[in-house]
């Protein structure tokens, strides 16, 4: 069959069949008909020329049949037991595929008994997403744009991520935009997100690290040894590898080690005008910002001011003007997990602000940034998708 980004059913080409010792291919012009059973040719005429794969053409048996695929539709990883085709717009073309246990076993039944089909579970071939540009043993392409993958939410792209032989994943990585991408990679589990850096070019490494949130990179990078994260440091910029060397160097489990290095600040002159103007630009963002944090002239925490009360106020307020005592609750970035836990509660705030030693902010603490040091694995708990 030939694959092309304008078919969502590609079109049967023609049949490879042996004769002799050789194979050899039928056009499917010279197909009188086709069947489950039996191929009835229009000539007897055979061109015994051997065999050789036109571009764009992938071999249905040898390349499709039990490698992997996305159900864009379902959001899985399957491997096709059977394959349908079907006579759709005056050509016969690939419809379906069957990806049941039970057509995987009747497989491996003596050939007598295998005639029978068992379309038990068939998924139209419109939702299939296959990878690999190369025809080779990691599956093959349908469709180049990937349009399907571009509806699934994070969540689910790690879910196909984590799924996923080797290069494919890389595939999927590849047609991923890069916001997309490192969205997907912050949801994966830390295992399989280090194995995925690990078998990455270095400098694949470093672009994807690079757009995820610096917290989560640094995440990934702890599961890293120190010789392959400094070979993927020489393909980041400076002030990259400084801020991630930085928040490296925290215990994991003190405030510093899973804190959100997220921190939207101002001084105290500032108004609210310039502070609305300032997070129309961090949209983003928006999950992780609940405050904007107030510093003084030599950089030391302030205050912090909720959004709400910057969306209550004239734009012309100014933020000293706030009663910057009631968000001056702190942690220090080495403070222990229990005791930030015990902060926030305290407070009744949705975030707690984390300082350095000189009392200078370096990160926010959100309430889920605690759930997630909880969970011992990290692993990432998806949602299951709502069916239509």
């Amino acid at each position: 069959a030939r694959w092309s980004d304008d078919s969502l059913y590609p079109p049967v080409t023609g049949l490879i069949v042996k004769v002799g010792s050789r194979l050899v291919f039928i056009d499917v012009a010279n197909v009188e008909s086709i069947n489950q059973h039996v191929v009835i040719l229009s000539s007897a005429r055979l061109d015994l020329r051997d065999f050789k794969r036109r571009h764009g053409e992938v071999r249905l048996a040898k390349d499709v049949l039990d490698h992997q695929l996305v159900d864009v539709d379902g959001v899985q990883v399957i491997r096709a037991a059977d394959l349908y085709l079907a006579t759709l717009l005056g050509r016969v073309r690939l419809v379906g595929a069957d990806v049941s246990l039970n057509t995987i076993l009747r497989r491996l039944l003596p050939a007598r008994l295998r005639k029978k089909v068992t379309p038990e579970q068939v998924v139209d071939w419109a939702w299939i997403q296959p990878f690999g540009d190369e025809l080779d043993s990691s599956g093959v392409r349908l469709r180049t744009t990937h349009e399907g993958l571009k509806r699934l939410r994070p969540g689910e792209l790690a879910d196909l991520l984590e799924d996923l032989g080797r290069p494919a994943r890389q595939e999927l990585l590849a047609s991923l935009e890069a916001e997309a991408a490192a969205d997907a990679l912050e949801e994966m589990d830390p295992e399989e997100l280090g194995a995925l850096l690990r078998e990455a070019e270095p400098e694949q490494a470093a672009n994807l690290l690079a757009n995820m949130e610096p917290d989560e990179a640094v995440d990934a990078l702890r599961d890293l040894g120190d010789i392959e994260r400094e070979e993927i440091y020489t393909h980041m910029n400076e002030e990259t590898v400084e801020q991630l060397s930085e928040l490296l160097e925290y215990p994991q489990d003190s405030a510093g080690g899973f804190m959100n290095s997220l921190l939207v600040t101002f001084p105290a002159e500032a108004t609210v005008g310039e502070v609305k103007r300032t997070l129309s630009g961090l949209s983003d963002h928006k999950s992780d910002i609940d405050a904007v944090t107030v510093v003084g002239t030599d950089g030391k925490f302030v205050g912090d001011v909720p959004l709400f009360d910057l969306v209550v106020s004239p734009e012309m307020a100014v933020l000293g003007d706030f009663t910057l005592e009631d968000g001056a609750i702190v942690v220090r970035a080495d403070a222990q997990l229990d005791e930030v836990a015990q902060q926030l509660i305290e407070s009744r705030r949705s975030s707690i602000v984390v300082v350095n030693a000189d009392d200078k902010p370096v990160g926010r603490i959100l309430a889920d940034d605690i759930v997630d040091a909880l969970i011992p694995e990290r692993g990432k708990f998806h949602f299951p998708r709502l069916l239509k």
